[in-house]
Parts: C-alpha cells; sequence; structure tokens
C-alpha cells in the first residue's frame, strides 16, 4: 500500500475479507476473456456494475461484441439469465408479464415475462417506443413490477445489461432522462485497435466451426453475488474521499457547458461504483482515483451539454473529465 493509499485506509486491520471476491470476480473475467478480445475495461466496468447492484447501458456501432460481451459475464454466473429484443411493435406486457385467465380455475393467474431473472440482457433497448421503456422503470430502481394492481419482487441479484445503437441510427429512439438515471453506468464500446482486431481473426479462423460461447463456463452462483454485494456497502469512505465526491457532483452543476448537472442519486451511484472498484481490487476503502476512473460512466449520461457546446463537438464524457482533473485530489 502507497503512502497516499494509506492515507484514505481505516486506522486499523482490514475489517473486510475480499479474497474471494477479488478471486471469483477475476475468474468470471477471465473467462469472458476466452471469447472476447480488446474490451477488458468494458468487462472490469460490468463487474462492478454486478458488484454494485447497478444497471448498465452499453453504447456502441453493430458489431463490436456489446451483446456478446453481457451475454458471457451473463454465462459465467449460476443465475437466470433472460434476453429481451426490443423492437418497435414490443409492448410493455412483453417485458412484465401479464395476467392470463386459467380455464381450470376459472380464474386470472400472473404469468411472468422475461424481466424476472437475475441478469437480464436488454437487446436494441432504444429500438422500443416510450410506452414500452417505461415498463423498465420500477423494476430498475424498485426491484419490482405491478401489474394489474398487484406486486411482484424481481428476483436478486437483479442487473440489467442494455445495449443500443447510437441515436443518430435510423429507427432509434432517445432514452428520456428519466430512464438514464436508471443505469449506473454508460460505457460506451468503441472499435478495437489493429493487434487486437489480428487477434479477433486469428481466433475465428483457428477455432473454425467450435461453438466459442461453450468455451465460458459458469464460476460463481447467485448466493456468492449476493454476499459480494453486501460486503461492497461495508467498504471504507474516509471524510476526505466524501468531500471529493460532492466537490465533483457541485461542479457539475455550476459548469458553464452544462444546462442540467448530476442529481444526488448520481453521488450515491458514484459512491456505490467507487466502493465496488476498491473491492474488485482488493482494498476495503476508496481512494480519489477509485472516484476518477468511474465518474465518466456514471455522470456522462446524467448531465446535459449546452446546445452551443454540443454543435461544437463537446461530449459530457469529455466535460466529466475536465471538471475531474480540475479538482485537487486531498493529499
Amino acid at each position: 500500500m502507497s503512502e497516499l493509499d494509506s492515507k484514505y485506509a481505516p486506522d486499523f486491520e482490514n475489517r473486510i475479507d475480499l479474497t474471494v471476491l477479488e478471486a471469483k470476480m477475476g475468474a468470471v473475467a477471465s473467462e469472458v476473456k476466452k471469447v472476447i478480445v480488446g474490451q477488458d475495461d468494458v468487462i472490469r466496468k460490468l463487474l462492478i456494475s454486478i458488484l454494485a447492484a447497478g444497471h448498465s447501458l452499453i453504447e456502441g456501432m453493430p458489431g463490436v461484441a456489446k451483446t456478446l460481451t453481457a451475454k458471457l459475464i451473463a454465462k459465467s454466473t449460476h443465475g437466470d439469465f433472460k434476453r429481451i429484443q426490443f423492437t418497435p411493435d414490443l409492448m410493455p406486457s412483453d417485458v412484465t408479464g401479464s395476467s392470463i385467465l386459467d380455464l381450470k380455475t376459472n380464474e386470472f393467474r400472473f404469468l411472468k415475462g422475461p424481466i424476472f431473472g437475475n441478469i437480464v440482457l436488454i437487446d436494441e433497448i432504444n429500438r422500443a417506443p416510450a410506452k414500452t421503456q417505461s415498463s423498465l422503470f420500477e423494476c430498475m430502481s424498485e426491484y419490482q413490477v405491478t401489474v394489474d394492481g398487484h406486486t411482484y419482487a424481481v428476483p436478486r441479484p437483479f442487473v440489467v445489461f442494455a445495449t443500443q445503437n447510437p441515436i443518430e441510427h435510423e429507427g432509434t429512439y432517445r432514452l428520456p432522462e428519466a430512464q438514464l438515471d436508471r443505469f449506473l453506468f454508460k460505457i460506451n464500446v468503441g472499435y478495437p485497435a489493429f493487434e487486437e482486431e489480428m487477434d479477433i481473426l486469428r481466433e475465428h479462423h483457428a477455432q473454425k466451426a467450435k461453438n466459442k460461447e461453450e468455451l465460458v463456463q459458469p464460476v460463481v452462483d447467485t448466493e456468492e453475488l449476493l454476499h459480494f454485494q453486501d460486503l461492497i456497502k461495508q467498504v471504507f469512505v474516509h471524510d476526505e474521499v466524501f468531500s471529493y465526491i460532492v466537490q465533483v457532483i457541485f461542479n457539475t452543476r455550476s459548469n458553464p457547458n452544462l444546462t442540467l448537472g448530476a442529481s444526488p442519486r448520481a453521488s450515491i451511484a458514484l459512491l456505490e461504483a467507487s466502493k465496488a472498484c476498491a473491492a474488485l481490487q482488493g482494498r476495503d476503502f476508496i481512494t480519489p482515483d477509485d472516484v476518477k476512473y468511474v465518474a465518466p460512466n456514471v455522470l456522462g449520461h446524467r448531465v446535459i451539454l449546452t446546445p452551443e457546446k454540443e454543435m461544437e463537438g463537446f461530449t459530457s464524457d469529455y466535460i466529466i473529465r475536465q471538471i475531474v482533473d480540475s479538482i485537487e485530489i486531498p493529499r
């Protein structure tokens, strides 16, 4: 532990044993990397999302393995995995489920929809209109679904991975701010580097007729994931780190390049993501570096650029990085 890190650590020995968590989540990453090449940062952030019990929105051009990466992470757990393909004609009941008449008992019974899973992959979330997107509001924030006046709890752990194509693509709908705010992370997936794409071609050629997805095996179960999520809540946070997080949030609200700053929900999300980031590295305390690492993905989709900056080609991620870099790290 460096001298700077020790400043943010508790004044006593490690209170939490994170050895199993670090090993198990490392095993998940290793399983996914059997198939996925060059997406280490994306995989790491999806694992942080699971540990923080948060949802992730994955954006990128078609063909960059957004869906495959999320699917393989789900496959590396023993949980109940569900996939929903969003289309313009999809109805809310196709997501949450509906009440049907049981002819044997002459009574209505609830038939659960595909949202009732531990890890739910929503493919091309912005292909469906707002009415269908709104079916996710309750389950993503309150872990329950209400249909015909009856409330049904979704299984725990419950994490949504949603992919979307850039909004400039034909046939896509912009997600409303209230929907975006339900996602802990928005992760942008870019094209691989030259050598990474060479590796992709070599591996694809070498495997020939093999089903690559069969290489991935489950290495962690749902009970372990729930235990890990409980451990995250116990990660130590120094007062100076609390202050650092609040300074970042307050700067988004006063920044002249933004018309909408981050909310208190965003500050909580930033805290929880930072805890999970630290735990994934085997630390039971967070440092400003953890905050800096997750901040663009936590805050980028929760703020709105001024029209002038948007026309100039700036991105919210760029402005968030500017804000984070402008705040002095407590020494």
